[in-house]
């Protein structure tokens, strides 16, 4: 029996249902390459992806009506860089640039850490914190949704 894999748009779509859910407060989904946990918490939805290597990688989606607010830290002092529009995410400025940041650099409150693209315009994302990037969620090139972390910042870092 071929091995059966979640791609992102069946990710996106479990994590949808259960924030436009009024009934689920709690939705696991699970095949033999990755598993999905979501919960409805105060603000939106938490949604914990694991691999077979069991490291945990959590997602957060804004709730339907976002408020504006200062980035939520997890409880070990990871701060996602969310994506502020739907468009196409670059690591770099240019297909030849090395990349503005990678995994284990310092970035600053303020630093410009990728690009995303909408309609032709291309957009400056920046930390709004202080902190080392400890990983990077999306691959270069790829699309990304309103609110879809980008990359963690662990702010405790020196």
């Amino acid at each position: 029996m071929a091995e059966q894999k979640l791609d992102l748009d069946e990710i996106r779509a479990v994590i949808r249902i259960a924030s436009e859910s009024p009934d689920v407060a709690e939705l696991e989904v699970e095949s033999p390459t990755l598993k999905i946990s979501v919960k409805k918490v105060p603000g939106g939805v938490r949604a914990v992806i694991s691999q077979p290597a069991g490291n945990p990688v959590a997602v957060h989606s804004p709730p339907a009506h976002p408020a504006p607010a200062a980035p939520a830290v997890t409880g070990d002092h990871l701060v996602p860089v969310t994506a502020p529009m739907v468009g196409t995410f670059f690591r770099a400025a240019k297909p030849d640039a090395p990349p503005f940041v990678s995994e284990g650099d310092m970035v600053e409150t303020g630093q410009t850490v990728c690009i995303i693209e909408a309609m032709k315009l291309f957009n400056e994302i920046q930390s709004e914190v202080r902190g080392r990037i400890v990983r990077i969620l999306v691959e270069n090139a790829s699309p990304v949704e309103y609110g879809q972390s980008l990359m963690l910042v662990d702010t405790t870092a020196p």
